[in-house]
């Protein structure tokens, strides 16, 4: 049902931890909770919201790794490869729908681009991958960052 990342945030501190993919898998439909405390390989202290600035973004994932990012998903159901650059009318910075993973940036062509894991499996982008325009706000990958703070 969807929500927001800090609220995951609270909730992995309130139990503990996380499991590992391999013990936690997501399936794709309602099930109970089977979290299990005994499995529990991963511990977050807390969570930041990051700049607007993508240029901080990218700093900030060079030094701590991946940034949880909500963007406008319209444009990402007709993609299949390349870097993405919606027309900012088709992809409103401020119609946020969909929380994925910011795990890169870097150029293809003198093209700058953010590397997103997404999660609708494989098959779908680039192996799974969204490559979207960096440095133009584009889907609004920049109004809502955040990331986990681990000591």
């Amino acid at each position: 049902m969807g929500g927001l990342p800090s609220n995951a945030y609270s909730a992995i501190k309130t139990l503990g931890g996380l499991e590992t993919e391999d013990d936690y898998s997501y399936s794709g439909h309602l099930q109970t909770c089977s979290f299990s405390e005994k499995k529990v390989k991963v511990y977050i202290n807390d969570s930041v919201e990051l700049s607007q600035n993508e240029q901080e973004l990218a700093a900030w994932l060079a030094k701590n790794g991946p940034i949880s990012v909500a963007i406008n998903a319209f444009g990402m159901q007709f993609y299949r490869h390349g870097i993405s650059r919606p027309l900012r009318p088709l992809c409103s910075p401020w119609l946020i729908d969909h929380a994925v993973l910011l795990v890169g940036y870097g150029n293809r062509s003198d093209v700058p681009f953010w590397a997103i894991k997404n999660s609708w499996g494989t098959d779908w982008g680039e192996e799974g991958y969204y490559y979207l325009h960096r440095g133009s706000g584009a889907c609004g990958v920049n109004i809502m960052a955040s990331s986990a703070v681990v000591n």
